[in-house]
């Protein structure tokens, strides 16, 4: 388990850079499609809750560290969205094309609800998204389109990323 851990940090952590250093620099792009938000609902669909509590905090702590938001932002949204995607470990079948989109679509429409929330309860230091926004949709319909392409690219390491839950019990 700790193998797979680490190896879905280094994925995370990957995926991390290539957002705020090729991503971020590309001017036609309003928005950056949320890869580390794709990862952790691949990681926590296919390991349970924990392991996406784990690894949501993870990403969050990753993303912390490199944006300007503050400290814990990113990780109690990624937490949250970890576990949400954990209750449905081994019950949906993610080899197609739709259900993935689908969490892709639900995962990135929760982040912004959650954030929305906690911009209600923190106002001067949560900026929270404009659901109407040109940057907004370009997100939502990035992540959703990009979801089942991620996650096809991340089968490729499904030996080492997926958890088998025989050998853990």
């Amino acid at each position: 388990m700790l193998r797979s851990f680490f190896a879905s940090v280094v994925i995370l952590l990957s995926f991390a850079l290539f957002e705020s250093a090729v991503l971020s620099n590309v001017n036609m792009l309003p928005a950056v499609p949320d890869f580390l938000l794709i990862c952790t609902i691949y990681f926590a669909s296919n390991n349970g809750k924990l392991y996406g509590v784990s690894n949501g905090f993870a990403s969050g702590l990753i993303l912390d560290f490199l944006t300007a938001a503050p400290l814990g932002l990113h990780c109690i949204v990624r937490t949250i969205i970890g576990y949400s995607c954990g209750l449905f470990n081994k019950t949906l079948n993610l080899n197609g094309i739709f259900l993935p989109a689908v969490m892709g679509a639900v995962a990135t429409l929760s982040k912004a609800l959650i954030i929305w929330i906690l911009s209600a309860v923190f106002p001067i230091s949560v900026n929270h998204y404009s659901i109407f926004s040109v940057g907004f949709l370009f997100e939502l319909s990035a992540n959703t389109v990009l979801t089942p392409i991620m996650f096809k690219f991340l089968d490729i390491f499904r030996n080492t990323l997926v958890v088998d839950q025989e050998k853990v019990s």
